[in-house]
């Protein structure tokens, strides 16, 4: 023992110095030159940036700064590689003539280098003949379903993007039609000198299979009975229904869609071909069903500041039967407009207990209860309240759900918005003569839900169709008597490659219409403006408004006078139309960086619609706005800078108090803007818009559709 001591001991003396020679002598070696540009000539029938996308050299762009990323370095061996890679990429194009003719690494001043490449195209070879083999045995029905809108054509040029799609589609379209063993093969034969490509295609459809029993494999002594898991899988597919694995993957999402399994992935057994079926064998791990979340965030906008702390808490198997209970809070601190010139500030809370659950008499639908109290800064009024929430949910599909529920409100609003100075009550919809008053609402709201989007934080495809229906007090009691309705329309496509390109449009319509003319309630009214609105005004900033004079003693007496030597603030109060329609063009640029241009148009009337006092479409109240984007994409969404200008196409907004006077002109960020003491009081002989600037700038997390 005391030898292999002195063993260790020795090796260890003669170790050390060497690895501190090691560490002394050895640094990292100084990174190539950098990379200011990288030019590609030549490019006629494939796009350069699809090529530069496709190799390992590229080019610093003007935003590698920290956060965003580094200078771009030159490596001698992965250039050479990348030249290969030019002329294979112009291969998988269709395009085999296509070669680099030249190439440069051109020195320049410092440690940078300016590359340049030069192709020769060529011809490329197009599409044939198409032949597809195998189908015989299906009925016309089936084998017209098959062959639909295939990506080829005679004629097309031949890609082998399109190639390798076109057999995993076959494939897929037998195996949801039953064929669940179905194999698709095949060849392209190329003549490079007639620059043809003859497609050949082979399928094996096989038998055609029917489900069988559903097997669940979960963890020891679950806490989830299988017949539940099994029970929400035979909403998707039942034992002898034809195989489809489409009916695989939602009933996938049903099972996740429980909220209690940290992985799901429901597969096909093993086929029976004597009886022609297949297991299903859906394979669950349970989560921690209780569950505690904690975090933070700050807004900022022109019209509103506020730091904030969240929290939440959740058991998901609340007394058994996947009962679910969370508890989720917010506390903070707001400042109106800003921390630095605030007409108000104070605290602000939301603490909201949710109760949920699931199989509530039918399998597809599930209770949910939930009561919030709350304590709130607007710029028109603070509050306190509570709310209550009771309904059911049907979602007899992934994508739909239908929500009735009822609802009781109850606000103690104010109109307080500085020391000298309140907004008339009936604004608020409190009695006449009220500064403050009790809003109790009672009312039956349905609310529809069809979202068909592939991913809810970052959509790149599909749509998404909402429709809410709120019918309140009557026989419902409370104090005040509409209906408001509310739909909103949302699509997204995108186009490239890479779908590096996304075109995204939204439609929102609304009306509030308070039963026989009637004043309608603050907290029930329309409001637009901000990051994820109409982007051309700050937040709820498209809305009616209310002045609040300014006062000044003015003779002496000790007895402050209204004024207007000076401008005086306004606040939004609602109103009971909307409309709000946005498109933007979305470009990502690189992993992480998106921009964006969009147009944003939107109005919020004094009448709803139905009124025949409602505004127009398109006249002189609708106001239209455009705009650059700027998104760092994140794993919990995009980081978004927002700037809009609105164009100065319509009237100001409109201001209740008597003797308002308009600014002469809007400016960007109070810079332009122009007031005067016998400035225009008619809205139709200032700026669009006014009284608020003509440009916004919104910073938020999460797109704005």
């Amino acid at each position: 023992m005391a030898v292999d001591l002195l063993r260790i001991l020795r090796l260890a003396t003669l170790a050390v110095p060497l690895w501190l020679t090691a560490c002394a002598t050895t640094s990292t070696p100084p990174p190539g030159p950098k990379v200011v540009s990288l030019d590609i000539e030549g490019t006629k029938q494939v796009k350069k940036g699809a090529i530069k996308d496709r190799i390992l050299t590229s080019e610093t762009p003007w935003w590698a700064f920290w956060p965003f990323g580094g200078p771009h370095y030159f490596d001698p061996n992965a250039w050479q590689a990348d030249l290969r890679r030019i002329e294979r990429y112009y291969q998988a194009q269709g395009f085999y003539q296509a070669e680099v003719v030249n190439s440069d690494v051109k020195q320049e001043d410092g440690n940078e280098v300016a590359l340049s490449v030069q192709v020769s195209e060529g011809e490329p070879t197009r599409i044939g003949d198409i032949t597809v083999t195998g189908l015989e045995a299906l009925t016309p029905e089936h084998r017209e379903r098959v062959e639909a809108k295939l990506p080829l054509e005679k004629g097309d040029v031949f890609r082998e993007g399109p190639w390798e799609e076109v057999k995993g589609l076959i494939q897929d379209r037998l195996k949801d039609l039953g064929y669940a063993e179905a194999e698709v093969t095949g060849e392209v034969q190329v003549d490079v000198e007639t620059r043809l490509a003859n497609v050949r295609l082979d399928a094996k459809p096989g038998l055609r299979y029917r489900f069988g029993n559903t097997f669940v494999a979960t963890d020891a002594n679950p806490q989830v009975p299988p017949r539940r898991i099994i029970e929400q899988v035979q909403g998707s597919l039942k034992k002898g229904d034809w195989y489809s694995e489409t009916a695989l993957a939602d009933a996938q999402a049903r099972v996740f869609r429980m909220g209690v399994f940290g992985a799901v992935k429901v597969n096909r057994g093993a086929p029976d071909r004597e009886s022609a079926s297949v297991p299903v064998v859906v394979d669950v791990r349970e989560a921690p069903f209780r569950s505690v979340r904690l975090g933070g965030g700050v807004g900022v906008d022109a019209a509103r500041q506020e730091g904030r702390l969240l929290g939440e808490w959740t058991h998901r198997n609340f007394l058994g039967g996947l009962r679910r209970v969370t508890v989720r809070g917010r506390v903070g601190y707001a400042y109106i407009p800003n921390i630095l010139s605030s007409t108000k500030h104070g605290p602000v809370f939301e603490v909201t207990g949710e109760y949920e659950q699931p199989r509530f008499l039918l399998r597809d639908l599930r209770q949910q209860s939930s009561i919030t109290l709350e304590k709130g800064l607007e710029q028109a009024y603070d509050y306190y309240g509570g709310r209550l929430q009771t309904g059911v949910i049907w979602q007899p599909h992934r994508s739909f759900s239908v929500f009735p529920s009822y609802n009781l409100q109850i606000y103690r609003l104010s109109g307080r918005v500085s020391a000298d100075s309140r907004v008339p009550p009936v604004v608020l919809g409190c009695p006449a003569d009220q500064t403050q008053c009790n809003v109790a609402l009672s009312f039956l709201e349905v609310a529809f839900a069809w979202d068909r989007r592939d991913d809810p934080i970052e959509p790149r495809d599909g749509f998404y169709l909402s429709l809410s229906v709120q019918k309140g007090g009557g026989i419902l009691q409370g104090d005040f008597t509409y209906v408001r309705v509310l739909p909103d329309l949302r699509f997204y496509r995108s186009f490239g490659q890479d779908r590096q390109v996304v075109l995204a449009a939204k439609l929102r319509l609304g009306t509030l219409n308070p039963a026989n003319d009637t004043q309608s309630s603050i907290v029930t009214r329309f409001f637009s403006g901000g990051a994820t609105s109409m982007r051309g005004f700050n937040g709820q900033r498209l809305s009616p408004m209310v002045a609040l004079p300014r006062t000044e003693d003015l003779d002496g007496d000790g007895v402050p006078e209204t004024t207007q030597t000076s401008e005086w603030d306004t606040v939004p109060v609602g109103g009971n139309s909307l409309f709000e329609s946005s498109v933007e063009l979305r470009y990502q640029l690189s992993s992480s960086i998106m921009v964006a241009a969009f147009w944003d148009s939107g109005l919020v009337g004094v009448e709803g619609f139905e009124h025949r006092g409602a505004p127009t479409l398109f006249g002189p109240d609708h106001y239209h706005a455009v705009g650059l984007g700027l998104r760092y994409l994140t794993v919990v969404g995009p980081v978004r800078l927002d700037l809009a200008r609105r164009l100065n196409i319509g009237r100001g907004l409109p201001v209740a108090t008597p003797g308002y006077i308009y600014p002469t002109a809007g400016g960007c960020f109070g810079i332009g803007s122009k007031w005067k003491q016998d400035g225009p009081t008619s809205r139709s002989d200032t700026f669009a818009g006014a009284p608020d600037g003509q440009c916004a700038l919104h910073l938020s997390i999460g797109e704005a559709f």
